[in-house]
């Protein structure tokens, strides 16, 4: 069983930065995949990046790449998202979510065991 507790979510003018943090519980994070989801109003929930166990291997929806970077610190059992020139089309609820296995594309909800309870971003225009 893995808990995942978001934070770092803010309100923040168009072209400003976040970093978001998602810290997990127990001592077995390090053989999850991690990711990063978002929901905006009225939208469903989708991809934004994702990290292999060691951190070795990055994934980036088309929308973020270049703009955001997703990285581990297994020592500290926490997955970050760092956020730079934001637009109002990122705001969201973003979640991350931990996935023991690969059977799934990783990109796809339903590869993720475990989910945080969200953390809101809002970028002003």
């Amino acid at each position: 069983q893995v808990q995942l507790v978001e934070s770092g979510g803010a309100l923040v003018q168009a072209g400003g930065s976040l970093r978001l943090s998602c810290a997990a519980s127990g001592r077995t994070f390090s053989s999850y995949f991690m990711g990063w989801f978002r929901q905006a109003p009225g939208k469903e929930r989708s991809f934004v990046a994702r990290i292999s166990k060691s951190g070795d291997s990055l994934y980036y929806a088309d929308s973020v790449k270049g703009r955001f970077a997703i990285s581990r610190d297994n020592a500290k059992n926490t997955v970050y998202l760092q956020m730079s020139s934001l637009k109002p089309e990122d705001t969201a609820v973003y979640y991350c979510a931990a996935a023991r296995s690969t059977y799934y594309d990783l990109r796809a909800l339903r590869a993720y065991d475990y989910w945080g309870q969200g953390t809101q971003v809002t970028v002003s225009s």
